[in-house]
């Protein structure tokens, strides 16, 4: 990457996009738009990364994203994969427990992380792009729209500097600036409660699992992290004040319930934080655009803050890159704030709910709570709706970027599956036969076959993959049309078809179905889909115009 400090501050920069923050959401954001070519400049008011664990869970979904960008091998060497949540109560009795052990999806549903180190492999990423540019000690003072872009004013180690950008993400925390500019509310609340967090070095437990407790005395959490890291969180008192809870002291008396010798233990650090709810009134404006905890803020308690600013950027980050490169109209931004508010909102709910249920103080109201999740655990229906942790909101897309199909088990708007299956090189993840842009994939059928000639014409011009899957035992024995990926299928999606009566899938960037349907509605479809993401274009009557367009 070249040095910020090279250029000079008089000379006005032009970029794509302008990403405020180097945290997770930002960094995930800029590897997106670098693999597709976009000039990106990253600042951040920090002068390094920040070096303490904050998030520690991250779900399949943030697995599937960085694979997507070629870094789920280096993010993997700091997770604990498959990792089991118990709930339990004051004396240490099973409440419930969280132990998904389905991969739908290609990775393990809870997996504990170190996220300065994961951040780190994101950072590093960023190498592989000469597109992108990170300014550390920068920070961004204001901004104003143009007509055809955004102009930004950056304080550059003291020194002003200016740039240009056709769009701009505000990536840039709880207290984001970008979303006081574009003046948008912040809506929800704040808990009045305080929780102090302890990061243990040598984990003295030395279990791979992590612990909620439900102690109405002092409800906690005891989480296990990759390279034996295990943090504590405590409900602090109102009449523990923030000097009290300031000391080693406090905090070695506190460990001393959960660990034998809490006064050998290796503290990495301790903080106090409290749990915000809350969302922003619009997660865009014009060109400038909020992610992450700028748009939205939730509790720890389903460990879906880091994974949902990961989602923002995935959604955000495919549009960003098609309207940026001339592929598609800057109408399909729009639908960023339409299709990940309301799952934003869900997952903020349903974080305050657990949070509520495990931080019962009331003893009556607590041995009440308790008796409910045992009982429920003694349903297989309900044990297992806990233990897979089906009760997570999935997103589902009703509108957007998407061709809407009627049902209830329509999989329009939802993330398609991601098993292993079989291609002439050997066994891979899905994703890694349909490549990181959009894909036709067709079941037992030539996608060059179904689709009308316009249809093939503009997906190839557009750069999407055509994918036919077949039996695994078909690889390397059947023939179709010229730049068709074939896949052969162990399985895993015959299933999926066998519970679906689509057979043609156009799937975005990011996995979800934008479009399904049988064989001979593929033509109307695809005219549909291509409208509906601003890509009309590339639909045309004669061929070699296409090539051209």
């Amino acid at each position: 990457m070249t040095d910020a400090r090279e250029r000079s501050a008089a000379v006005p920069a032009a970029v794509d996009v302008l990403v405020v923050g180097a945290g997770p959401v930002g960094l995930t954001l800029a590897n997106i738009l670098g693999a597709r070519g976009l000039q990106v400049l990253v600042v951040e008011e920090r002068d390094v990364l920040i070096d303490y664990p904050r998030g520690v869970g991250l779900d399949d979904e943030s697995m599937r994203a960085f694979q997507s960008i070629g870094l789920a091998k280096h993010v993997e060497r700091h997770l604990i994969p498959n990792q089991i949540l118990r709930f339990v109560n004051g004396r240490g009795e099973l409440l419930a427990e969280m132990a998904p052990s389905e991969a739908q999806f290609g990775w393990p549903r809870r997996n504990g992380f170190v996220q300065p180190l994961v951040d780190a492999e994101l950072l590093d990423g960023l190498r592989r792009f000469v597109t992108v540019e990170v300014c550390w000690s920068t920070s961004m003072q204001t901004m104003r729209e143009v007509d055809d872009g955004v102009v930004v004013e950056l304080l550059e180690d003291d020194r002003p500097r200016r740039v240009r950008a056709r769009y701009v993400v505000g990536c840039d925390g709880g207290r984001s600036r970008t979303r006081r500019i574009i003046g948008t509310s912040f809506d929800g609340v704040t808990s009045s409660t305080r929780w102090l967090v302890v990061d243990l070095a040598h984990d003295p437990l030395g279990s791979p699992n992590s612990y909620v407790g439900a102690d109405p005395v002092r409800p906690y959490a005891s989480i296990s992290i990759a390279h034996g890291i295990r943090r504590f969180e405590f409900m602090l008192m109102d009449d523990e004040s923030d000097t009290e809870v300031d000391d080693l002291g406090f905090v070695r008396k506190l460990l001393g319930r959960h660990i034998p010798r809490p006064e050998d233990a290796e503290i990495i650090a301790y903080r106090i934080y409290t749990h915000h709810s809350r969302i922003a009134g619009e997660f865009g404006r014009g060109r400038i655009f909020l992610a992450g905890d700028a748009a939205h803020l939730m509790p720890v308690w389903q460990g879906q803050g880091y994974n949902s600013g990961v989602r923002d950027a995935v959604n955000l980050g495919w549009k960003l890159a098609a309207v940026c490169s001339g592929q598609a109209e800057s109408d399909l931004l729009r639908t960023y704030d339409e299709e990940r508010r309301g799952h934003a909102r869900a997952m903020i709910d349903l974080s305050t709910m657990v949070g509520r249920v495990i931080s019962v103080r009331n003893e009556r109201l607590a041995w009440l709570r308790d008796r409910v999740l045992r009982s429920a655990s003694a349903l297989p229906t309900l044990k297992r709706y806990i233990l897979e942790m089906r009760f997570k909101p999935m997103p589902r897309y009703e509108t957007g970027a998407v061709v809407p199909r009627p049902g209830k088990t329509s999989p329009v708007g939802r993330m398609f599956i991601q098993p292993e299956v079989v291609t002439e090189n050997g066994r891979c993840l899905l994703d890694e036969a349909l490549g990181n842009w959009f894909a036709v994939l067709c079941w037992n059928n030539d996608p060059t076959a179904v689709l009308d000639k316009r249809s093939v014409e503009a997906w190839r011009a557009i750069g999407a993959r055509l994918v036919a899957v077949v039996p695994a035992a078909q690889i390397g024995q059947t023939s179709y049309g010229d730049d068709v990926t074939v896949v052969g299928d162990p399985g895993q999606l015959k299933k999926w078809f066998d519970a679906h009566s689509e057979s043609v899938l156009f799937l975005r960037p990011d996995r979800f179905v934008a479009a399904a349907g049988i064989a001979q509605d593929a033509g109307l479809l695809s005219a549909q889909l291509l409208s509906v993401l601003g890509m009309e274009k590339y639909l045309v009557d004669d061929v070699s115009d296409a090539a051209a367009g």
